[in-house]
């Protein structure tokens, strides 16, 4: 058995950081929503960039045309916007090594993919759609190998007069890699150390397809080696592919061009059992992408982290710690400490549990970090969309900062902060119907009457005040307490009672204190 390895030497790996020539890639397929796992591989590859003061590059993967979705491609980049994480060169801000859209560099791809076929690296296959249907049929676990490939019509089992005819006519081909026999295959992954590969359990990948276009297989190998690339961060499904792209590297650009590999691992279901997908989140009610995406062609609208209410500096917090951490037992990190503590030897080799708890106690955090100016922009359209009025903007802050530490999520603001700008619909009556009586109806209508006068009108004052008639009436001042929150929010939410009507101030207190005794 023939023995190919490629082992990562350390003397490269620092030649190149020294050099500053460290460039990653996030390549994504423009086919739907940005799931959390793509922003993780993001995020990575921007940290590693930004650490060694390297480069970041988007590069749209839209080869398959059959697949693709009007809007995608924008979608990503607003995910990435959004995130905080854009890239140096891409379809969106240009760069030197561009065109950064696949399907805008279909000529370079067949070039090389003849260049394959020539070398005997690679073979054309003109075996139709309905015949190779016909062999699955035959054949369950059918693929296209090392074995099946010499019962099959293409240029290895085809004469060659009959091969140069066929293309002549413009008879519809394949090229497709020629993988070779009884071979294993080594390299050394950043992140797994060093993996092998058997090139008999692997298919013949087709390379080029029949409209011209080529598949990921060659393109990403291609567009890697004239952009440069230094340094693959991928996900580990991708390690299945390896071998063909290994034998791509060494068949077109040597060795010595070839990146550093690193498979990231998978972002796991709440369980643990299987990759997380976004139909685990809406069986279990949360979101695996990153904002909103709405399906051009079903209208069907899948809910995003950002519009649940997530910050962006706690979304990427929080991917950052699925399957990393700097060993500090840290937690709440800012983008520019993640540059900062980043390193590859601390990712995790095995995946990382998805826990939708944990996330929103990320989001909790930084919304105490943050000032409410941050995200005040947010919340007023969250409060618009539930038609709350919201007045002058330092009012509107002082009222977020007050119950800020009460919300986990952005949307929490309308429970939690709503009711300061609008009273309440409806009251939960339930709530205090044991303790509610004539006794305690007479003592808020006296109460109601000294607020008046009252001054100064503070928190202190106003309790003391209450305390002053509950214990006229027979009361003990507790007992009135959560009739008065009722009466001013509405229900069993909301900051300290007292500091909710300083807030609001006299005449709005008041006139709430006696819209609700019309109801009690």
């Amino acid at each position: 058995m023939d023995t190919i390895t490629w082992l990562s030497d350390e003397r490269i790996i620092f030649r190149t950081m020294s050099d500053s020539k460290i460039r990653v890639r996030f390549a994504p397929s423009p086919t739907g929503g940005l799931h959390l796992g793509g922003v993780r591989t993001v995020l990575f590859n921007y940290l590693f960039a930004r650490q060694h003061h390297g480069k970041f590059i988007l590069r749209i993967e839209d080869t398959d045309q059959s697949r693709y979705v009007p809007g995608a491609e924008d979608y990503i980049w607003r995910c990435l916007q959004w995130c905080g994480l854009l890239p140096d060169e891409g379809p969106h801000v240009g760069g030197p090594f561009g065109p950064y859209r696949q399907s805008e560099r279909k000529n370079i791809y067949q070039t090389y993919a003849h260049q394959l076929v020539e070398q005997g690296q690679a073979y054309y296959a003109f075996d139709t759609p309905e015949e190779l249907e016909a062999k699955r049929r035959e054949q369950p676990n059918f693929q296209y190998d090392v074995h099946s490939r010499w019962q099959m019509k293409n240029s290895l089992t085809l004469p060659a007069q009959q091969v140069k005819d066929l293309l002549q006519q413009g008879y519809p081909y394949v090229i497709r890699i020629r993988m070779p026999e009884n071979t294993t295959l080594r390299m050394h992954d950043l992140i797994r150390g060093e993996v092998e590969f058997q090139t008999e359990q692997v298919d013949d990948k087709v390379l080029l397809k029949a409209d011209g276009m080529p598949t990921y297989h060659l393109a990403v190998v291609v567009d890697d080696y004239l952009m440069q690339i230094s340094h693959v961060f991928r996900g580990e499904e991708w390690l299945p592919s390896t071998p063909v792209h290994l034998l791509l590297w060494e068949y077109l650009f040597g060795k010595q061009h070839m990146p550093q590999w690193a498979h990231l691992p998978l972002i796991l279901r709440p369980d643990g059992h299987g990759k997380l997908s976004k139909r685990d989140g809406d069986r279990l009610g949360f979101p695996v992408y990153a904002m909103d995406w709405t399906d051009p062609f079903t209208g069907e609208t899948t809910r995003g982290f950002r519009e649940m209410g997530f910050l962006p500096e706690a979304f990427v917090n929080m991917l950052a710690l699925l399957g990393w951490n700097d060993g500090s037992g840290q937690e709440i990190f800012t983008l520019e400490e993640l540059v900062e503590r980043f390193s590859i030897e601390r990712i995790h080799k095995a995946g990382a549990r998805f826990d939708f708890e944990k996330a929103k106690w990320f989001n909790h955090e930084w919304i105490k970090r943050l000032p409410a100016s941050h995200f005040a922009p947010e919340v007023k359209k969250i409060f618009a969309q539930h038609q709350i009025p919201i007045p002058q903007d330092n009012q509107f802050l002082q009222v977020l900062e007050l119950v800020k530490e009460r919300c986990n999520l952005l949307t929490d603001f309308v429970a939690q902060a709503g009711f300061f700008f609008q009273p309440p619909a409806t009251y939960d009556r339930a709530a205090i119907e044991k303790k509610w009586n004539p006794q305690m109806k007479a003592c808020f209508e006296a109460w109601m009457a000294t607020l008046t006068d009252l001054v100064p009108w503070n928190a202190t004052t106003l309790e003391q005040s209450l305390q002053e008639v509950a214990t006229r009436h027979g009361l003990k001042k507790n007992d009135c307490l959560l009739p008065l929150r009722i009466m001013l929010v509405g229900g069993k939410f909301g900051p300290p009672v007292f500091q909710i009507a300083e807030r609001l101030g006299k005449a709005e207190t008041r006139q709430r204190i006696q819209r609700a005794l019309q109801h009690f």
